[in-house]
Parts: structure tokens; sequence; C-alpha cells
């Protein structure tokens, strides 16, 4: 498989199966993308994670359930290298925002008064 399709399997999975994609608002949403994924990266790369915020442990907490479930419905993922996960993470990342963000026709995503 090519990066793009890997990349496109792990959307649709994360589109049916998680809703931490569809905050109300736009900084949000692109918050959550971001620290998840990023922390699913890291977890999958066998690397370690920081957890020193609550941030950072909101986004561990969540990636631990989207890192296990990827690996189940993916089989693939786990013969990855780890210098192969970042930049499909990154895509990742950047496709979904452009879903849930950028082309969503939602307005009161950019409201500025929340």
């Amino acid at each position: 498989m090519d990066m793009h399709r890997n990349a496109e399997a792990i959307v649709n999975e994360i589109q049916e199966r998680c809703l931490w994609q569809f905050f109300s608002r736009a900084w949000d949403r692109e918050e959550n993308i971001d620290g998840i994924l990023t922390k699913v990266g890291e977890i999958m790369a066998g690397e370690p994670s920081a957890t020193e915020t609550m941030a950072d442990r909101y986004f561990y907490a969540d990636a631990k359930v989207v890192a296990a479930e990827l690996s189940a419905s993916l089989p693939w993922l786990k013969n990855l290298d780890k210098d192969e996960i970042k930049p499909i993470m990154q895509s990742v990342k950047e496709r979904l925002i452009d879903i849930t963000v950028t082309r969503s026709l939602n307005g009161e995503l950019r409201v500025k008064n929340y």
C-alpha cells in the first residue's frame, strides 16, 4: 500500500468511529485532531509521549484507544516502520482538517464570539 492509501484508510476508520473530530469550533477541531493524532503516531512508533499537562493526558488517553482500534481494524499498521508512521499521521491530520474544518459548511465553526 502506498502512503496516500494508508492515510485514507485511517481517515475512513476515524470518520466512522471517532466523535472528537467534530467539536463545535474550528480551533477546537484542529486542536483535537492535531493533539490526538500526534499521540497516536507516538504510540504506534513506540516513542515516549509527554503527559505533563492536562491536555497531554487528555490527548494521550484518546490516542491509546484510537491506536488500539486502528491496529485491530487495520492490521497492516503493525508492519509499518517507525519512520513511516509519522508522515502517514501527518497526512491523516491534514485530510481530517480539510474535511472537518476547511470544507465544512457549518458556519458556526468560525463564529468569533465563542
